[in-house]
């Protein structure tokens, strides 16, 4: 579980204007880390994963419409 951070939502916010689905990978990435933010995972777990995870991947994700 992440502890969402007024860095991490700024650095999520500016991504998402950006490029959405860029910053739900972000999300997700950040879901999947461990306390020392590895992720260990491949390609294809992380394509399943976010189609687990998001309905649809480049809504905002962090409560609140945008």
């Amino acid at each position: 579980m992440i502890t969402m951070t007024r860095k991490f939502r700024r650095e999520y916010d500016k991504t998402f204007r950006k490029n959405p689905t860029a910053a739900n990978m972000f999300l997700l990435l950040a879901e999947l880390a461990d306390e020392h933010g590895q992720v260990i995972t491949d390609e294809k777990e992380i394509q399943r994963l976010m189609a687990l995870r998001f309905d649809d991947y480049r809504a905002y994700q962090l409560g609140g419409a945008k």
